[in-house]
């Protein structure tokens, strides 16, 4: 009877928690990147300065840019399918690389298969949305840390397949460049307007297809 009891508190407690937790169906949500980087070159340091990231979703899908005065590169998700359709420009050169549901979750097995999230009680708040912090480790021993917020979570999770887990939105995290570079990612705007359909569409040319 007691294990019943707890049951039925665990259900109405995951209840109340989800009701409380908007899913987000479409956003675009923007970035600040800085790079930190022990006797890293200024120029390079500088580059990342003037790089942005923006994430788009609607529905069941997802893209993401990332822009720097030296590339671009755009990351096209679609749930629906699980397959992901990468786009690069650096100068004239114009690549695209599809992948299908396979391959895309072999691609993102190489680094973060054995993964473990270990929740903290830290806080902070950015732009408005209370954040909690979650540290990352890789099988590989190398941590970073991110900060998500509780009362929003994306329709789509998978196309930042190292986030796919996290019980929110992500708002603020870092990435490891070897031992002596961090990349932090910092939203600096949220917003919740509609996205239009042509974000999502795939070139059809002007692209070398390459694996």
């Amino acid at each position: 009877m007691r294990a019943y009891v707890s049951l039925i508190g665990l259900l109405l407690f995951s209840a109340v928690l989800y009701a409380q937790q908007r899913v987000v169906a479409d956003c675009t949500v923007t970035y600040r990147v800085n790079l930190e980087e022990k006797g890293g070159d200024k120029d390079v340091t500088e580059s990342f300065g003037a790089t942005t990231k923006t994430v788009y979703i609607r529905g069941n899908n997802s893209r993401v840019d990332l822009v720097s005065p030296a590339f671009k590169q755009s990351l096209l998700y679609d749930k629906t399918v699980a397959s992901a359709v990468i786009l690069r420009e650096f100068g004239n050169h114009k690549l695209m690389t599809k992948l299908n549901h396979d391959q895309w979750i072999a691609v993102n097995k190489k680094m973060y298969d054995s993964m473990t999230i270990a929740y903290s009680g830290e806080t902070k708040n950015i732009l408005g949305f209370e954040c909690k912090k979650a540290v990352l480790r890789l099988k590989n021993g190398t941590t970073f840390s991110l900060y998500y917020a509780t009362n929003i979570i994306p329709s789509v999770r998978e196309f930042q397949y190292e986030f796919k887990d996290i019980p929110g939105f992500v708002l603020e995290y870092e990435s490891m460049e070897g031992e002596n570079k961090k990349i932090t990612y910092t939203a600096t705007k949220v917003n919740i307007s509609p996205v239009p359909v042509s974000k999502f569409e795939i070139p059809t040319s002007g692209y070398r297809i390459i694996n």
